[in-house]
């Protein structure tokens, strides 16, 4: 019954909401002498229906009966005073009420271990303070308003009744159990959101007004656990009416109208211009770097044979080739950028067939996808394995080779129609997999687990923390395009752009030249659709980066899939384990995320911050593991920014090789 009682009240209630809407349209004109009230005094009364769910069984410290309670309802009495403040020719408001709140009840009846029923009622009074704020959406009498529930306990008693066995008739009742709840919660924060019609009991054209407003409220059950123990709640339906009074004033005489023509407003989109100056980051001239191995082979379209830009060795050359002298063994093609760790990854099959070599017992597997059908990906896995064996002198039982249209783990996503070119492109490849340690990255595994890294020593180039980075939010909407003047003390001025990007990087040796440092005024000037000229500026300093002596910074990278940033399933053992440990004392840690050119700059942008700071994330949770709080963090997101990218972006892996976070630890000094 209570719960029918409920649901076909909550009904009633959103019907009767519908029929004020439907009549507010009705209401009485607005007067053409009296400015109507904003503030509005009065009382609201009205009926609380309660209703009871949970568990209660622990009544006090003295008394806990044989029966729990779960399910019961009642009617309590609410009376307050009330403020209220609305502009009639606003839709927003505010609500003050404070008052007498009772949520008593009874729950229902339970029977006992000893087949004896029993009954608990319950009288909670509260002093309420309810907040809210008021909201009419057609300006109109309808409103609807909510707010927060603040509650003080006046009164926590109950009545307990056990009765009598209905077997033994004969049997005296026990008498009428009296007490107070313990465990009380006060005061208790809760919510209520609920509507309103005000009905005009005097004329508009009248100074004093008085309204009558009829509302209902529901009091859902958060927060509203009368106890801190068991699971007892209350939801609550409030149905009563408001009278309220208000004071208007009088219309001021009309001026006399004077026609104007109205000028043409072009509102311009508000950019947000932002400059971030490079810093003399402390970082090393050489530098230690752990360089990941993808352990992808890209083909060329039409071919199943090893591009010429890896590296391939004779058999005569294998007994020369060693892992740490890598220079020696350079590709025929090379981009000009991060040649280094091209160099590194161009050599993927000959650090795969020697790390064979020196583990006999590594068995891999290798996977060729190819659009072009099965065949064609087993073709591309053989030309693999035949080096390995011919020039390696791997056993062929250990290499496993397979065929497939589309890698474990594609690039070109189902339903996808942009960019199919270069993401097909990154999906014409040969996956190695193997589950031996010796031979994939720490803690990985799998068809997507880059190879064991490579440890590099090489001179430091210049970070790209220490470029300066320009950015003009908003400009994509607010510009046909924007540039960049930059003066130094002197009035000299450098001029850069124009652009239509939103963010640009350059070295900051551009501005200052061989000037160690100095401060600059960096005007942003941008050209509205219309041809208009927007100006906006910002004053910074500058230090020039000059690396430091001595070999001390290290590096480390991890890679990920296309569109993915998530990088907790793969690396965090990683970056806790073997990153985490290597973090000097006091030291900073400065991220870079990146993606490739595939896809939107801005969603490249917000997806390289967002690896970042997921890297940021595991680092952060294994220093406090270990108690440190000693390191400066520095995060960056660079998106696809051509110039700031760690490797060009001709080739498939060049790509996937941008689709990192670069990690440098740096020293205290």
């Amino acid at each position: 019954m209570a719960r029918f009682s409920y649901n076909l009240l909550v009904k009633s209630l959103i019907v009767g909401s519908l029929i004020l809407t439907g009549v507010q349209a009705t209401a009485q004109p607005k007067s053409d002498s009296i400015v109507q009230p904003k503030w509005w005094f009065g009382v609201a009364g009205g009926a609380n229906l309660n209703y009871y769910r949970g568990t209660t069984q622990d009544l006090n410290t003295e008394l806990t009966v044989p029966a729990a309670f779960h399910h019961g309802m009642g009617v309590g009495l609410y009376l307050a005073p009330l403020v209220e403040y609305h502009n009639p020719d606003s839709i927003w408001g505010i609500m003050l009420q404070v008052g007498y709140d009772s949520r008593k009840g009874k729950f229902e009846q339970v029977t006992t271990p000893c087949n004896c029923p029993a009954d608990l009622s319950t009288k909670l009074n509260y002093i309420t303070i309810e907040p809210s704020i008021r909201i009419a959406p057609f300006k109109s009498n309808f409103y609807l308003y909510g707010g927060p529930r603040l509650a003080f306990g006046l009164n926590k008693s109950f009545e307990y009744q056990l009765g009598i066995n209905p077997s033994y008739p004969n049997q005296a009742a026990s008498p009428a159990v009296k007490g107070d709840f313990s465990d009380m919660k006060s005061p208790i924060i809760s919510m209520q959101i609920g509507a309103g019609y005000d009905i005009p009991l005097t004329s508009k054209n009248n100074m004093s007004q008085f309204v009558l407003s009829p509302f209902v409220a529901y009091h859902p059950y958060f927060g509203q656990n009368p106890r801190s123990i068991e699971t007892w709640n209350l939801t609550t339906i409030r149905v009563g009416a408001a009278l309220k009074f208000g004071r208007g004033s009088k219309k001021p005489a009309p001026e006399k109208e004077v026609q104007t023509i109205p000028e043409k407003v072009v509102i311009i989109p508000t950019v947000q211009f932002l400059v971030v100056a490079p810093k003399n980051i402390p970082v090393e001239r050489r530098v230690r770097e752990t360089f990941p191995i993808r352990n992808y082979v890209f083909f060329d379209l039409g071919s199943s044979e090893i591009p010429d830009r890896y590296v391939l060795l004779k058999k005569n050359q294998v007994k020369e080739f060693k892992e740490d002298q890598l220079e020696v063994f350079t590709p025929k093609r090379l981009s000009g950028r991060s040649g280094r760790e091209m160099t590194v990854y161009y050599n993927i099959l000959n650090i795969l067939g020697d790390r064979m070599g020196k583990y006999p017992t590594i068995v891999i597997r290798l996977t060729g996808a190819s659009m072009e059908g099965e065949k064609d990906g087993l073709a591309m896995a053989g030309s693999v394995k035949k080096y390995l064996v011919d020039v390696f002198g791997i056993d062929a039982s250990r290499i496993n080779t397979e065929g497939r249209i589309k890698p474990r783990i594609p690039s070109e996503q189902p339903g996808g129609t942009k960019e199919l070119v270069l993401l097909r492109e990154g999906d014409r490849r040969v996956s190695i997999w193997s589950e031996s340690p010796v031979i994939t990255m720490e803690f990985q595994s799998g068809p997507d687990a880059p190879l064991k890294p490579v440890e590099i020593i090489g001179t430091q180039e210049v970070p790209v923390d220490a470029y300066l980075t320009i950015e003009a939010r908003g400009s994509k909407i607010a510009y046909s395009s924007w540039s960049v003047e930059v003066s130094d003390s002197k009035g000299i001025i450098q001029k850069f752009g124009p652009y239509t990007i939103e963010k640009v990087g350059m070295r900051g040796r551009n501005v200052l030249g061989t000037k160690p440092e100095g401060n600059y005024k960096v005007t942003m000037i941008g050209t509205t659709k219309s041809g208009k000229t927007v100006k906006k500026d910002t004053t910074v300093h500058m230090v020039l980066w000059k690396p430091s002596e001595r070999e001390e910074g290290m590096r480390y990278s991890v890679i990920y899939e296309f569109n993915e940033s998530k990088s907790i399933a793969i690396y965090d053992k990683y970056l806790t384990e073997i990153v985490t440990p290597k973090i000097p004392k006091e030291g900073t840690v400065v991220i870079h995320g990146y993606t490739d050119i595939i896809g939107d700059p801005d969603y490249n942008q917000r997806l390289s911050l967002a690896r970042a700071n997921d890297v940021r994330g595991i680092i952060e949770k294994a220093l406090a593991k270990a108690n440190r709080t000693d390191v400066t963090f520095e995060v960056y997101g660079f998106g696809e920014d051509d110039a700031l990218s760690p490797f060009e972006n001709t080739f498939p892996e060049e790509r996937f090789y941008n689709r990192t976070v670069i990690i440098d630890l740096i020293p205290k000094k």
